[in-house]
């Protein structure tokens, strides 16, 4: 049974005080919380609600999910932290990038232009390849990952056309906050800033920064076209979002109930990873169907791909995942 509640229902505080997993006494029922900065429409939140339909189906026992949206417990920042203390939230879907705080390494697998292609970045989430991230995340961080989402390919949005790299050379753009980010957008000439997710629209219209990076999805779901109208398609990733789960909350599941979050997570990820990809160029289009973007292809593409190598090396050396980044490149 799914519970969704829009901002303002609960507060954080009283959100706080629950018990990460809430059983009766006879250990029959289970209460799962989740977390989505978006609506119902976005594809974060909906593989989220198929993750609950899919953990329902394979559980022969009494849960319940109370899935909060619209970002009601603050943003993924909050998130993570709230996972890896074992409050309020027990399940989200996650950007890498915003865990490399417990979790070094993470970010690799949000490396800009890790993918070749998208056949090339299913074929990595559908392997077993990225098993040494995970196991460090959970580690560090005491976060599981189910399972991946993801498929959103990532582009420029600006307030002023940037299609080339003389366009390139000093914009001010927001990156997520790990270093790999930055150390990429500078190796391009950009001037890239780590700043709050939650801060960019407003960053943007004030003149704090001219740009950032996202994908089709978030573009048009939070309107930051208003802002940044201009998208040079720099393809320069092809989004990673793992669905994850507290340590916490995962631990204290029954064992049947475990096995079929284990279950669930995978073919969850799966799902979503169909419904972005494929919904992607669909967004991207419409947007610029009702004018409220303008869409620009990045000239001399390819230079971009041989500048970010040695930093995408560098990184990988510092990280000692020379040997992941390889086995990445060789799929």
């Amino acid at each position: 049974m799914s519970l969704y509640k829009s901002a303002g229902s609960l507060a954080i505080g009283a959100a706080l005080a629950t018990a990460v997993v809430a059983t009766s006494a006879n250990a029959q029922s289970v209460t799962l919380r989740g977390a989505s900065m978006f609506d119902e429409e976005h594809a974060y939140t909906r593989t989220l609600m198929r993750f609950e339909e899919l953990v329902e189906e394979y559980y022969d026992g009494d849960v319940e999910f109370d899935l909060r949206l619209n970002g009601e417990l603050g943003d993924e920042s909050d998130f993570v932290t709230f996972l890896n203390q074992g409050v309020a939230i027990d399940y989200a879907i996650m950007a890498p990038s915003n865990m490399a705080q417990f979790a070094p390494s993470i970010p690799l697998m949000d490396m800009p232009f890790l993918f070749r292609d998208l056949d090339h970045w299913e074929a990595v989430l559908s392997s077993d390849v990225l098993a040494p991230l995970e196991e460090e995340l959970y580690e560090n961080a005491d976060i599981v990952i189910l399972g991946y989402n993801g498929g959103g390919v990532r582009n420029l949005a600006s307030a002023d056309p940037i299609g080339n790299m003389d366009e390139l050379g000093g914009h001010r753009m927001r990156v997520m906050g790990a270093p790999i980010q930055a150390q990429i957008f500078a190796a391009l000439t950009a001037d890239p800033a780590a700043i709050a997710y939650n801060e960019v629209y407003n960053a943007i219209q004030t003149g704090v920064i001219a740009g950032f990076e996202n994908e089709a999805a978030s573009i048009q779901n939070l309107r930051f076209y208003e802002v940044a109208p201009h998208i040079t398609l720099t393809q320069h990733a092809i989004t990673v979002r793992p669905l994850v789960m507290s340590g916490t909350a995962y631990r204290a599941l029954p064992e049947d109930l475990r096995a079929a979050v284990d279950r669930a997570g995978a073919e969850a990820g799966a799902y979503g990873r169909g419904v972005e990809s494929s919904e992607d160029g669909m967004k991207l289009q419409e947007m610029a169907d009702a004018g409220q973007v303008i869409v620009q292809e990045f000239e001399g593409r390819e230079q971009l791909l041989e500048l970010v190598v040695p930093v995408q090396d560098s990184y990988a050396e510092s990280l000692g995942a020379t040997e992941l980044l390889e086995a990445i490149r060789g799929m």
